[in-house]
């Protein structure tokens, strides 16, 4: 094994392990990294040292010796709403980065990787990619709903709420005191439960243990086991980039058309592919989306928490229920294909023990998980548009749009941060047909933020959410509902068509048609050619931003970050 092979050739190894408590005997074993984001940084880590010591005890019990690493993460939750969530980007590649630091500075024979939220779980999977050393994942699971279902996607809405004087001060106050009653990450099909999913689906995990609730001892058990497998693996080496392959990949996209997963998705599998040597982008989930039937009964879309998902099967459910477009041939950490693994389930009871879940929450298997002859939607979750607008693509979640921005021309209404179009939606300055611009938030103007609560401003006033759209280069929270449309390409600070928008330019959006598109110019409707000379003279007049960073990480990430549409990472 590898580190046996660099003892010989680094002499102080064996010393400075033994000055940490090693024993002569633990030196000779596979020597298994366990790397976590645990941390006091937010629910979806604090918890997870727990995990961590369960999968030491399942690796030293079964013939390895286990070494703790630590790279933890921020929370998209509490960077919302300043420029603290300019960092969360950047963070994806920041803790890849230290992954591929830790494994290499001294290597180690396999690995487990613990994490739970939006970037994390994205920066482990990329890390694994990169190392390439045997891995298997663990994740955090997910959060319990708090009183009435409550959960945190809710409180942008009541926060508009509370700012246009629909709610109290109490009554906001209540539902944030009571909205994350444990650790895990946030009880809804954001993107920490969505990568979580794309973690099992991708054939890294054990199976059936993705999105867990965080709180139930089935998980401790999955942790202590991940730790067994490692040591297996490290035996067996077998590697991540011989399991998955661009097949698994495929697998993973069907699964997130069928959850109706984040939009950030499309960030981080792309960005996570490439580190497998492989390349996917937005137009693969596009393609694989068209005619997919959308499943999963869970919020912010559906009805139900996320510590459903788990109740009713999980991942197993949702692939048995799409098996038919599946690739069950593929190769997963049990050291068996997809397909056995599907059938091994059947046999040792996983979906008599989800059935005893759902029948204490009084709910059966098809109301959170729907059949396929029986979905909530036959065209997949994800569109992406192009046009004169998006040369390079945007993304709009369609399942969660209103039936009204399906197609329709509005009025731009353009802003050069999310500051300024909050303020005026909340002030009721924009109207009813208008399209709000949000600009220069992309990859290289300022990280690539989301735009939550912009978003639930716009989705929490029924008028409003049912006759404008939000389109941005920046990117939407896996929480976001309503008529966004994100990740607009090129982006404004690279001088993309998204610059150029002026007030009352018309705009179409047509999802059917995949289009985005500059039809207008000051409120009259022109052919496309005479929108192209007048789009040619603004550019000729354009000038670049001033850098926003001009030191530290996110000056480093906005020089070398690609588009959204290949995943936004740094190359």
């Amino acid at each position: 094994m590898i580190s046996q092979e660099v003892r010989k050739v680094a002499p102080e190894i064996d010393p400075l392990r033994m000055g940490m408590g090693w024993t002569v005997e633990d030196l000779e074993k596979p020597q298994i990294i366990v790397e976590s984001t645990f941390g006091d940084s937010h629910p979806g880590s604090a918890h997870l040292l727990g995990l961590v010591e369960q999968a030491v005890k399942g690796i030293n019990t079964h013939g390895g010796k286990a070494a703790r690493y630590f790279a933890t993460d921020i929370c998209d939750g509490m960077s919302q709403g300043h420029d603290g969530i300019n960092y969360s980007l950047a963070s994806r590649d920041m803790i890849c980065n230290m992954i591929e630091i830790h494994v290499n500075a001294t290597p180690f024979d396999a690995g487990v990787f613990i994490a739970s939220c939006d970037k994390a779980v994205p920066a482990h999977l990329m890390g694994i990619g990169r190392v390439n050393i045997p891995s298997i994942i663990v994740t955090g699971g997910v959060m319990d709903a708090g009183p009435d279902l409550l959960t945190l996607e809710q409180i942008g809405m009541y926060n508009a709420m509370y700012e246009r004087g629909e709610i109290s001060l109490e009554k906001l106050t209540y539902y944030k005191h009571h909205a994350c009653p444990s650790c895990g990450a946030c009880s809804f099909m954001g993107t920490a439960s969505t990568m979580q999913i794309m973690a099992e689906a991708l054939g890294l995990m054990l199976p059936g243990s993705a999105l867990m609730p965080a709180t139930c001892e089935d998980l401790q058990e999955i942790a202590k086991k991940a730790g067994e497998q490692a040591v297996k693996l490290a035996y067996m080496g077998l590697k991540p980039r011989d399991m998955v392959t661009y097949k698994s990949f495929e697998n993973a996209i069907m699964v997130h058309a069928a959850i109706s997963g984040s939009t950030n998705s499309l960030l981080h599998l792309p960005a996570a592919a490439k580190e497998f040597g492989l390349e996917i982008d937005g137009d693969t989930f596009d393609k694989m989306h068209r005619n997919a039937h959308y499943l999963l009964d869970i919020r912010p879309a559906g009805r139900w928490p996320a510590q459903y998902f788990y109740y009713a099967g999980g991942v197993p459910t949702i692939m048995e229920e799409i098996k038919d477009k599946l690739h069950l041939d593929v190769m997963t950490v049990t050291g068996k294909t997809l397909g056995e693994n599907l059938e091994d389930l059947k046999k040792t009871g996983f979906y008599e023990k989800c059935d005893e879940y759902m029948h204490k929450v009084g709910l059966k298997r098809e109301d959170v998980i729907r059949t396929f002859e029986n979905p909530i939607g036959k065209n997949g979750t994800i569109s992406i548009l192009r046009g004169n607008l998006a040369p390079g693509g945007a993304v709009i979640k369609h399942s969660a749009a209103p039936k009204e921005m399906s197609k329709a021309i509005l009025r731009a209404r353009p802003y050069d941060s999310e500051e300024e179009a909050i303020d005026a939606i909340l002030k009721h300055v924009i109207r009813p047909g208008d399209a709000v611009f949000i600009r220069y938030e992309g990859p290289k103007g300022s990280g690539m933020p989301e735009m939550f609560y912009t978003s639930e401003a716009i989705a929490s006033d029924e008028e409003l959410g049912r006759s404008i759209a939000l389109i941005t280069d920046g990117r939407f929270s896996g929480a976001s509902r309503g008529p966004v449309i994100g990740h607009v390409s090129p982006e404004a600070a690279e001088g993309g068509p998204i610059a150029l928008v002026e007030e009352n330019d018309l705009i179409q959006i047509d999802i059917e048609q995949r289009i985005l598109a500059i039809v207008g110019i000051n409120g009259v409707q022109m052919p496309p050619e005479e929108v192209e000379k007048v789009l040619a003279e603004r550019k000729k007049a354009w000038r670049p931003k001033e850098k926003k960073y001009k030191s530290g990480v996110l000056k480093l990430f906005s020089e070398h970050a690609v588009s959204p549409m290949k995943g936004g990472y740094m190359d």
